[in-house]
């Protein structure tokens, strides 16, 4: 299975990284089905399983003392100086070196903004609600917030549902229709009647763009998780587990 610029680690691939990333330095991952190390976020436990195959260390990341969110499909931001949950959030940034922020999708996008020279970084959680609110604007405000400036940072859009996949309806088009009157249909095709693909890649890219990220510095591998059922969790598949897309400045 090719998974195009994205670099598989482990056979089956436990995780993989973002080559734009790794030229810069960050320690960073995106998982998949076959990494042991994410639990329902309920569990007392937290959302963590630290044993056994759940460590990233390979990429010199500690999920023991990672910064992580209750996401609720939105774009508010919360600013983690230190480990541990930080409440109801779908954005999270830092410029504290060695904090792990991280972030769960099994379908939604998982977007990720480093900042090299300024030593900023900012991760966020965004499906279509979040698109609709402002998640992409609220990711780069989040950078800016610790220091980043979105002219010089990378983005990168970890596996998420791709227009293959996913259909939408009236209620959900009618959200993009009144939020982005002028671009909502750059980013959609009709599938029947009522009924739509929805290309959230190309909204969030556009959205970035807007908000100042230049165009050539977001990697997306454009990889669909509802089409890659053996590697990746989807939500829309029936899948309920979870990946983690982590970051921790160096």
């Amino acid at each position: 299975m090719t998974f195009g610029p994205l670099v598989s680690h482990g056979q089956p691939p436990r995780f993989f990284t973002f080559p734009s990333l790794a030229a810069l330095g960050l320690p960073h991952a995106t998982t998949t089905r076959h990494f042991d190390g994410a639990r329902p976020f309920a569990d007392a436990a937290g959302p963590f399983r630290l044993d056994g195959a759940g460590g990233l260390g390979e990429v010199g990341i500690d999920l023991g003392v990672a910064a992580y969110a209750r996401q609720v499909h939105g774009a508010d931001i919360a600013l983690p100086a230190a480990g541990g949950f930080v409440g109801d959030a779908d954005v999270l940034a830092t410029s504290t070196a060695g904090l792990p922020l991280a972030i769960f999708t099994a379908d939604c996008l998982a977007v990720t903004l480093y900042d090299r020279e300024a030593s900023a970084l900012a991760v966020a959680h965004v499906g279509w609600r979040g698109t609709v609110a402002g998640g992409a604007a609220a990711a780069v405000d989040a950078l800016a917030r610790v220091g980043g400036r979105a002219a010089t940072a990378a983005a990168t859009i970890a596996p998420s549902i791709g227009p293959c996949c996913y259909e939408v309806d009236e209620p959900v088009i009618g959200a993009f229709a009144a939020q982005f009157p002028d671009v909502w249909q750059r980013w959609v095709a009709a599938s029947g009647p009522g009924h739509w693909m929805l290309d959230l890649w190309t909204a969030n890219e556009d959205l970035l763009v807007k908000a100042g990220v230049p165009r050539a510095r977001i990697e997306n591998p454009r990889v669909c998780t509802a089409c890659n059922p053996a590697v990746l969790f989807s939500y829309r598949k029936g899948n309920r587990g979870r990946l983690i897309t982590v970051a921790a400045l160096p």
